[in-house]
């Protein structure tokens, strides 16, 4: 089953179920799913979302969310922090398991290794197998500097 039948299936059962804060959280999901589509017709893709795309949407929505929480913790509002950590967590059901530091480690040391980097100017190279091999599964923001540590 692709991701997105999964969501509407999790969208009805928490409607059956009378699950509010994780309903609006899977209709904030399909609403960003569907504006996706809506964009790719308008480019002349009648393809429409993919799982590739649904998972992108779901790791940026997650990434949105983490900065909201942190906002508000240094704001002082632990309530407003506390309701986005229980969306990401319904957002993240959806998402593969993420590395954790030394799968991440491994995984850069096997696509430095792959691709036969040397320098600086292979991080692109790296990047690029990565980003292939692992989207969704890591956070490329923290991934940059430890290949850039490997390679410089």
């Amino acid at each position: 089953m692709d991701l997105r039948n999964q969501i509407t299936d999790a969208l009805k059962s928490a409607m059956r179920n009378k699950e509010a804060e994780k309903l609006s959280t899977l209709r904030l999901i399909n609403a960003a799913i569907k504006d996706q589509d809506i964009a790719k017709r308008g480019e002349g893709d009648e393809g429409g979302v993919n799982d590739a795309d649904v998972m992108s949407i779901l790791t940026r929505m997650v990434k949105q969310r983490n900065e909201s929480a942190r906002a508000y913790d240094e704001g002082g509002r632990l309530d407003l922090a506390e309701r986005e950590r229980a969306e990401i967590a319904v957002i993240q059901a959806f998402l593969p398991k993420q590395l954790d530091e030394d799968e991440a480690k491994a995984a850069v040391l096997a696509a430095i290794t792959e691709t036969g980097a040397a320098s600086i100017r292979d991080m692109g190279k790296v990047m690029g197998v990565l980003k292939a091999r692992y989207a969704g599964q890591m956070d490329f923001g923290v991934v940059g500097p430890l290949v850039k540590d490997q390679l410089g």
